[in-house]
């Protein structure tokens, strides 16, 4: 029998995982901003200053990924150290800019490296920051898009530094 172990998403080593962009609410007139970088330590850094000024509130990084069927897989594991703020891990299923977005919370602790299982099944269907009911599931054999965003009036400077990010066989 072949057993499916967890499968490395990205760990800001290989080249197919360094490009992240930001998307903030500059995009609808707002003034956060944020970046992402690689640490010599093959870590990744997402961080900014959020701010709710305009009607803004939201900053955020995606990348796409190479390989994009996840559908042996349970869920995303990932291992972070954040600064006690709350982010949003998010998945899209197409590679538009806009548009129906899978979203799962994680609440960080300052300076302390933590690891989330986040399983599909707890993701919620978003679109513009709205949690929308009677979407389909994610389809965990067509992830596009992978990205984490900081948001909910949670105002002032962030830093989220991340290890890895893998897809896991079981939560």
């Amino acid at each position: 029998m072949h057993m499916t172990t967890d499968k490395l998403i990205c760990d800001f080593s290989t080249p197919h995982c360094l490009d992240w962009y930001s998307v903030d609410d500059v995009v609808m007139g707002g003034a956060s901003g944020s970046r992402f970088y690689r640490n010599p330590d093959s870590t990744g850094t997402f961080e900014g200053t959020l701010s709710t000024e305009n009607g803004g509130g939201f900053a955020s990084v995606r990348t796409f990924l190479p390989d994009r069927d996840f559908s042996a897989y349970a869920g995303i594991r990932l291992r972070v150290r954040g600064d006690g703020k709350r982010y949003s891990f998010r998945i899209r299923n197409d590679d538009r800019f806009d548009g129906i977005v899978y979203k799962s919370d994680f609440d960080t602790i300052p300076d302390v490296w933590m690891e989330f299982s986040l399983p599909f099944s707890e993701f919620k269907a978003a679109f513009r920051g709205r949690t929308v009911d009677g979407t389909h599931p994610i389809d965990a054999s067509n992830i596009v898009q992978i990205g984490i965003l900081v948001s909910k009036k949670q105002v002032g400077p962030f830093t989220l530094d991340i290890d890895w990010i893998k897809a896991c066989v079981a939560g």
